[in-house]
């Protein structure tokens, strides 16, 4: 196995073991299904094309540390992270922590795939687009939370995490957003670098 290959086996198989031990006794079983699902749905996705298609190692790096993020919020529920109890605020923040890195991460991935696959080029374009794509993903998830408590009624209030504030889905979509932001401004230029190493077209 190559170094390339290595990095996200490992990686993957550590999300793998997250995922495994955030399954002990969860506070709630279907909050547990739900938030792991888009680990579920990634790994393979990540598997099939890393071939074709391999990601620096920013990028899966990344993504691996969602996935934590992802399998700590489904053991606890968002609401109950014990990391995200602040002792000047009443409300858990972990949720909020979470929204900001479903744009920080997404957005490092968005990027290089425009930049590998598209004639984009480092700059204002790449930068709105990359930040568009990362707000329609949070949106789009407000819409499944939206479906679950349809579906689930009282049952999904763990999933939703709203702890009684009826702005939270304009704060995570917000959140979101500033992680996109923050992501392209802190790290785009080491990515352009990680990208022009990468052997790969």
């Amino acid at each position: 196995m190559d170094r390339a290959t290595r990095l996200p086996a490992v990686l993957g198989t550590l999300a793998v073991v997250a995922v495994a031990v955030s399954a002990i006794r969860p506070r709630s079983w279907l909050t547990w299904a739900l938030e792991v699902a888009p680990i579920l749905l990634a790994l393979p996705v990540l598997v099939l094309t890393h071939r074709r298609f391999p990601l620096t190692a920013p990028a899966y790096w990344l993504i691996f540390g969602h996935a934590l993020v992802l399998a700590l919020g489904a053991h606890y529920t968002y609401a109950e992270v014990p990391l995200g109890e602040l002792p000047w605020s009443e409300r858990n923040h972990y949720d909020r922590f979470a929204h900001f890195v479903q744009g920080f991460v997404p957005a490092i991935v968005v990027r290089e795939v425009l930049l590998r696959r598209t004639p984009l080029r480092p700059g204002g374009w790449t930068f709105t687009l990359v930040s568009a794509v990362c707000l329609a993903i949070s949106a789009c998830y407000e819409l499944l939370e939206w479906l679950g408590a349809v579906l689930g009624g009282e049952s999904a209030q763990d999933f939703l995490g709203t702890q009684g504030d009826v702005w939270d889905s304009h704060w995570d979509m917000l959140l979101a957003l500033a992680g996109a932001l923050v992501a392209q401004w802190v790290l785009a230029r080491a990515h352009d670098r990680r990208l022009a190493e990468l052997s790969v077209p």
